[in-house]
């Protein structure tokens, strides 16, 4: 009841400050949104290879979201005064204002602003490999509809399933994230900044689910991406229906689910389990080219589905990265 009264406090908050902005200051002009992307992909020469899209440049705009993915690795002491080495070196103007977690039961998570990229940061702890790959196995995969407290059924019904364990720990850690995240976008509202969920592994699975509940619970002007490195599959269809349709269809470009050469990760666990993933895979190639692949579990050899068809086919290690000359880890 009182995470309840909470999220209705703050859900007013929000609807108050929706109608206080100017409609001037939304992001519904073209040009407003070219600006104000947090991610710009560079504009090189394209070339097809088979139904994929290969950029033939480095794109070096999601770099320092990958340095935020790893920094969530680093030891809470390090991330209260973003002292983590060279991960916090490479967002050295950044300042945390929330963090939280164990490292074990629970992930560790922060939450933050830059004021380079003009971005209320929530980054998530992912999990080793190997580790990750026992928690999405068979016997650990069961499905689960969405807490209705945090996830309301006439948005999210119960058919609407994702990863029972996933579910569990994001529904003890989302109401400090979002408290933070309210009280940064208000601090910086002149700023109008964007929110970047992000995080690698099942740090990428916390947050999407983490994009999937602002989503729904912010207001239009607030601009939302998300950022995941090595995701696992985390719902059912109706779930990455959801995402696609309105995370990925619906966000200029604001979604983005990066996967790197053979990592078992993103195509686990098995659709046989009845899980599928959502769209907008960018697929790192064994040679380094960086592909868009179309739809939900595409398969091709450029693609995740393709490069890994078993799991016997995955290289634990490719988990790790790079992603844009990025190794993730602290």
């Amino acid at each position: 009841m009182a995470r309840q009264i909470l999220h209705t406090l703050l859900f007013s908050t929000f609807v108050y400050l929706a109608t206080a902005i100017p409609t001037t200051t939304t992001y519904t002009q073209l040009s407003d949104i070219n600006t104000r992307l947090p991610i710009h992909l560079p504009n090189p020469t394209l070339k097809e290879r088979g139904t994929t899209i290969n950029f033939l440049a480095d794109p070096s705009s999601f770099r320092p979201y990958a340095y935020y993915a790893s920094s969530a690795y680093c030891k809470p002491e390090t991330i209260k005064d973003w002292s983590c080495g060279a991960n916090c070196e490479q967002n050295q103007y950044f300042t945390v204002s929330a963090q939280g977690g164990d490292g074990d039961g629970t992930r560790y998570w922060y939450v933050g602003y830059d004021p380079a990229l003009n971005n209320v940061i929530v980054g998530r702890q992912g999990t080793d490999p190997k580790s990750m790959m026992t928690l999405i196995d068979t016997a650990n995969s069961g499905l689960t509809s969405l807490d209705s407290s945090l996830f309301p059924r006439d948005t999210f019904p119960a058919t609407m399933q994702v990863h029972k364990k996933i579910a569990d720990e994001h529904a003890r850690t989302i109401m400090p994230i979002y408290i933070a995240v309210v009280n940064l976008v208000v601090k910086y509202m002149d700023k109008h900044p964007s929110v970047t969920l992000l995080g690698h592994s099942q740090g990428a699975a916390l947050a999407l689910l983490d994009a999937v509940f602002m989503v729904s619970h912010l207001p239009d002007w607030v601009f939302l991406q998300y950022v995941g490195y090595g995701q696992p599959r985390v719902g059912n269809q109706e779930f990455a229906n959801y995402v696609d349709n309105y995370l990925f269809m619906v966000s200029n470009n604001g979604y983005w689910r990066i996967t790197n050469k053979k990592d078992p990760i993103p195509v686990n666990p098995p659709i046989s389990l009845g899980y599928h993933q959502t769209s907008g895979e960018l697929h790192i190639e064994q040679d380094g080219q960086w592909g868009w692949c179309p739809g939900q579990d595409y398969n091709d050899t450029l693609c995740s589905v393709g490069a890994v068809p078993s799991n016997s086919d995955g290289v634990l290690d490719d988990s790790y990265g790079p992603y844009a000359n990025v190794t993730i880890g602290c």
